[in-house]
């Protein structure tokens, strides 16, 4: 059970040297931030590292990887390392466990495993090992006579991130808290009835789960350079994007099919330069301080929470300042 949930957090994209991480981190605390999500691609630095140094380096902010998923590593070694974190700083880690990124998971070969069932066993299975159990499991993955052999102060929140019907349900049922993968209000309004599908089904013991929205966000004066710097993350978010999606916000599935092609191929710039202004604007929130306050303001009327998402902004340090003063 979540004693503290959160309403304001931030990715944390560790592209760049640990110490600019860490005054980035202890710049999003001192902004007001909660809770902060280390993303986790084998092309950035290791999130559980970064992790344990944002930790070092801030007072209150609750840091943990976000989002992670149960294929690159072993989820019992996950639940370890997801504990490690909190024996260094109780109280103040939480884990982000999704279904990963295809476009990633399928350059090591691992597409194929992406599932539902593989998420929630994994952190079900860890939340048992984190109690000081036991355990033996048969499913998506094996693991005999299992457990941790030091104590881990919890509880530690479990919170998923993903953008279909069944995993927000899901989340809303199992989990303390959705990160939908989307900013649009028509997406959320969506995510928000399949969420409270699940809640209804939520056992009362387990207490409340939150609905939060994992917003890609550019922030700039230059709201042109905003709307550039968004470019990135938007190919990603829109080559995952099922067709359901696509087909709501009226974007050409062919236009997509090339996007994905070209990430697949490591042609990164020709698939960023594919991403037309409609996908932007519906997959992110991008522009200057006035246009991303009102688009802030009508995400936080259908959701519990935001973590802000990777740009934040052309230079996130600005983008954070920018950000701090809308918050």
């Amino acid at each position: 059970m979540v004693e503290r949930p959160f309403t304001w957090g931030v990715e944390l994209v560790p592209d760049a040297p640990i110490d600019e991480l860490t005054t980035r981190a202890a710049q999003a605390e001192a902004a007001g931030i909660e809770a902060m999500f280390v993303s986790s691609h084998y092309d950035n630095r290791d999130p559980f590292t970064v992790a344990a140094m944002v930790l070092a380096a801030t007072e209150s902010m609750r840091v943990g990887p976000g989002v992670v998923n149960p294929y690159e590593r072993h989820p019992v070694t996950l639940a370890s390392q997801v504990a490690t974190l909190a024996d260094m700083a109780p109280g103040r880690t939480h884990l982000g466990i999704g279904p990963g990124d295809p476009t990633v998971l399928g350059q090591l070969g691992l597409a194929d495993r992406r599932d539902l069932r593989s998420v929630l066993e994994a952190f079900e299975v860890a939340r048992r090992l984190w109690t000081g159990s036991t355990v033996d499991h048969d499913g998506r993955f094996e693991a005999t006579d299992v457990r941790l052999n030091y104590p881990v102060d919890g509880p530690i929140p479990v919170y998923v991130g993903g953008e279909g019907p069944h995993m927000c349900r899901m989340a809303g049922k199992r989990a303390d808290g959705l990160l939908f993968n989307g900013s649009h209000p028509a997406d959320l309004r969506w995510a928000r009835e399949q969420f409270d599908i699940g809640r209804g089904d939520r056992d009362p013991a387990a207490g409340e789960s939150s609905l939060y929205a994992y917003a890609s966000v550019s922030i700039d004066p230059d709201a042109d350079a905003a709307r550039e710097a968004a470019r990135p993350p938007v190919a990603y978010i829109t080559a995952g994007a099922a067709a359901p999606v696509l087909q709501r916000h009226d974007i050409d599935e062919s236009e997509v099919a090339a996007i994905r092609s070209a990430l697949a191929a490591g042609e990164y710039g020709t698939a960023f330069d594919k991403v037309t202004p409609e996908m932007v604007d519906a997959f992110a929130i991008a522009g200057g301080p006035s246009t991303v306050a009102d688009r802030l303001g009508a995400v936080r009327e259908l959701t519990d929470g935001v973590v802000l998402g990777a740009p934040l902004g052309p230079t996130p340090d600005v983008a954070i300042g920018k950000l701090s003063e809308l918050l």
